[in-house]
């Protein structure tokens, strides 16, 4: 099983969060095991290619 961060807050009665290597695509649910099935699904489509032009986070190395 493969592991992601995301990061999550929690606004009034609902929790909300995102992928972390895909800040664009937000979710959330009325609980925080909502919120993280909600992320699965997210994940799902997002590598799953039904989600076009799907923008992600990476990283550079510069000298």
């Amino acid at each position: 099983m493969k592991a992601i961060k995301y990061i999550y807050w929690q606004d009034d009665d609902m929790w909300l969060g995102y992928l972390e290597e895909y800040p664009d695509y937000w979710t959330q649910g009325k609980t925080i095991e909502e919120l993280e099935e909600n992320l699965r699904d997210i994940y799902r489509e997002l590598t799953g290619g039904s989600i076009p032009y799907v923008r992600r986070v990476a990283e550079l190395e510069v000298a």
